[in-house]
Parts: C-alpha cells; structure tokens; sequence
C-alpha cells in the first residue's frame, strides 16, 4: 500500500511576501496552524470572532461554512474579504490580513500566485 499525502495549493501572504503549503480540503487558516505558522491571526478557529479576516488578492477559495455578517458584509464579501478559518483554497492563493499583522512568519515563498481575480465558489451541498 502507497501512502499518497493531500495535494496541497500554496498561500501567499502579501504583507511578509511569505507563503504555506494549504490542503483543498482544510481552511486557510488550520493550514497556516497546521504548519506551526503565525501569519494570520487567530482567535476562534471557527468563525466566532471574525480575528483571521482577510482580503483574497489573487487565487480562489471555497467556503467550508457560513461567514458571520458580524464580522464580514456582503459589501466586503464582494471585495474578497472572508475570514481564514471558513474557507478552503481551490487555487493557488494571494490574501492580505485586514488586521494587524502582529507577528510575521518566517519562510519565503518561491513563487507567487497566479495573477487572477479572487474567486468564491459556491459551497456544495
């Protein structure tokens, strides 16, 4: 039996110019924690306090589960803004932290993602 590890997209943060291996299947985020990184925020890990907002510059992502309107509005859904944690990479991925990024992570990223719209893919039912 081969043991065949999941396909991974790379996520690029544009504020360290730094970037992850991230599962289709797995959020933004538990990528990035996965790993041991710190470049987005965490709080919640599951929608609830809206601290890993981001902007998808590049790349698209699907959505794992609803998006707390509390924390990102149509309007700002609209202009690529999502949290980290309710979203899974379909593509290769370019996000900017909305917040603060209070600590960097170290890595650089060989290749930056494709130069396209960000997309959002219907969740699957």
């Amino acid at each position: 039996m081969q043991f065949s590890p999941r396909p991974t997209l790379q996520v690029h943060v544009a504020q360290t110019g730094e970037c992850y291996a991230c599962a289709g299947d797995e959020s933004l985020l538990r990528g990035m924690l996965r790993l041991g990184r710190r470049g987005i925020p965490a709080g919640c890990v599951s929608g609830g306090c809206g601290v890993c907002k981001v902007r998808i510059v590049e790349g698209s992502v699907r959505p794992l589960g609803p998006v707390s309107r509390a924390h990102v509005s149509l309007d700002e859904e609209a202009r690529g803004y999502t949290l980290a944690c309710r979203v899974a990479p379909t593509a290769a991925v370019r996000l900017e932290v909305a917040g603060r990024l209070a600590k960097p992570f170290s890595g650089t990223c060989a290749a930056a993602a494709p130069a396209h719209p960000p997309t959002t893919q219907p969740k699957e039912t």
